[in-house]
């Protein structure tokens, strides 16, 4: 059984400790929770309380140096992403680490070189790339229910620009890293790496991107994706795949629940749910530990590569917007 350390005490971290609860309650047996860190010894204190454990250290640095710790999550800021990562790998520690993986493509490859030194997994837990809708989704679009699959629109939105960690940039905050990598991902898993990627975006005062549009093209097949994503309002999730004959919607990019397939009339002539859930975290915790297990060093569902391309598809639209966080940020 490994032990699961999660570094960042905030709301995500609470619902992958959920998670595996949840896993040991069904019988996996994998991963159980084991520490907890947090900036603040109360903060860890109540977090170790309220999900039953074992180890709350008040600085990072303990849990790194915990022997017993197997498996980090990383649920930081994106900001803290890079340095949290580097230094479990240091410390002999596997790695699951909150999307977006890093700020930029260069810390991505910094790291992925890091734990093949150290003969350690780490892997991006983004986690609609570990569900089983993503295969459903592909396997209709596959079929050709819908004809040729030609356009792909979608659209991802919150009402949640106050937040502190998404409104400054000296915590690589704004709508793309962690909004806008849920309709890309989405895209490329449906039509694959785009030829060319275009984008545009409406800045805060503070310096971050709060509505972005993104354009994917892929030049040989005729095909194209928009997408939006925003922290300025709330949308309906949905992700939508225009074909020859007909379309699908899916609802939730971010965490896909149902398809519907419309014929040519626009008429409904299939739907299908998504597959039970405990949080939707469960997949990327079980395919991980099982990784970890084989000894292999990525997830096959998110390998090392993609999660490159992600973060150059990011670094282009970033630059296109000309939004550039702090250089202690942005360095390696």
């Amino acid at each position: 059984m490994l032990n699961l350390g999660i570094v960042g005490a905030g709301y995500i971290a609470g619902v992958m400790a959920d998670t595996v609860r949840q896993l040991n309650a069904t019988g996996n047996q994998e991963v159980r929770l084991y520490a907890i860190a947090s900036r603040t010894k109360e903060k860890a204190e109540a977090f170790a309380s309220k999900y039953g454990i074992e180890k709350a250290f008040s600085s990072y640095q303990e849990l790194y140096e915990d022997e017993r710790v197997d498996l980090v999550y990383i649920a930081t800021p994106h900001s803290s992403h890079y340095e949290d990562a580097k230094n479990c790998l240091n410390h002999g520690k596997h790695v699951l680490c909150e999307k977006a993986f890093t700020v930029n493509a260069k810390q991505a490859e910094k790291l992925f070189s890091l734990a093949e030194e150290k003969k350690l997994l780490i892997t991006e837990a983004i986690w609609t790339r570990y569900q089983p809708m993503r295969q459903i989704i592909k396997n209709e679009v596959d079929s050709g229910i819908i004809g040729q699959p030609m356009v792909l629109t979608g659209n991802l939105g919150f009402a949640i620009a106050g937040i502190k960690r998404l409104a400054l940039p000296e915590l690589a905050g704004g709508a793309l890293l962690d909004v806008g990598i849920y309709p890309l991902n989405f895209a490329e898993m449906v039509f694959g790496h785009p030829d060319a990627v275009e984008g545009s975006c409406v800045m805060t005062k503070a310096g971050v991107d709060l509505t972005d549009s993104m354009t994917l093209e892929w030049f040989e097949s005729g095909r194209m994706a928009v997408l939006n994503a925003s922290t300025a309002g709330i949308s309906d999730q949905y992700g939508i795949i225009q074909g020859t004959t007909g379309f699908i919607v899916v609802d939730k990019v971010l965490n896909p629940q149902s398809l519907k397939v419309f014929d040519a009339e626009r008429k409904l002539i299939k739907e299908l749910k998504c597959p039970p859930q405990l949080t939707g975290y469960e997949y990327e915790v079980i395919e991980t530990c099982d990784c970890i297990n084989r000894g292999l060093l990525e997830c096959p569902s998110m390998p090392h590569s993609e999660t490159i391309h992600m973060m150059n598809v990011m670094d282009s639209l970033r630059m296109q917007f000309g939004l550039r966080y702090p250089h202690e940020i942005e360095k390696v």
